[in-house]
């Protein structure tokens, strides 16, 4: 049985990032994140609904201000009272999941997509998507960078300009590039 490139996507599979199926949730991503994004803030107040109608899940009291940018959206489950500062990325190939009273500082990045090594095959499109998952009342400084597959756990922080590499336990403190804890 032949599975298509997003049901190889959703399981951790190698899979073609170019696919009709794919550009289209991609085509719809994007539109929803330019209606958040150039929407007046009196009227697109916390979240532009068209945003919030494509994750997987959104808490109460979430807060994204613009400019924000997400691959998919549909991979997105976010719990309550999290806070998204201007100019965070989430690249969602893969599951990400965010806890309760979570914060973002600016230009935060989330990244699922993990490229193959091999060159031809990398040209060819062929990359996986590994989950990545925030656990509540993490902070996150801005200019961060969570690479794929990470798990981060209640209470941590990661400072600003860190490149989170490895999983971070709960409540500690990580910097630097890479991610080390402090």
């Amino acid at each position: 049985m032949t599975s298509s490139e997003r049901e190889r996507m959703q399981s951790g599979d190698w899979y073609r990032c170019v696919d009709p199926e794919l550009d289209d949730l991609r085509a719809a991503a994007r539109a929803a994140v330019h209606a958040h994004n150039t929407a007046h803030p009196g009227v697109r107040g916390a979240l532009a609904p068209a945003l919030g109608a494509l994750f997987g899940r959104l808490g109460d009291n979430v807060m994204i201000e613009a400019p924000f940018h997400c691959a998919y959206g549909l991979n997105l489950f976010i719990g309550d009272r999290v806070y998204f500062n201007t100019g965070c990325v989430i690249l969602d190939t893969a599951r990400v999941t965010i806890g309760a009273g979570t914060m973002f500082g600016p230009s935060v990045h989330i990244y699922c997509a993990d490229h193959h090594r091999d060159p031809v095959l990398r040209g060819q499109g062929l990359e996986r998507a590994l989950p990545v998952g925030i656990g509540s009342d993490v902070w996150v400084g801005g200019g961060a960078i969570i690479l794929p597959g990470v798990t981060i756990g209640d209470g941590a922080i990661v400072g600003a300009g860190a490149v989170v590499t490895g999983d971070v336990a709960a409540g500690v403190t990580v910097a630097g590039n890479p991610a080390r804890p402090r």
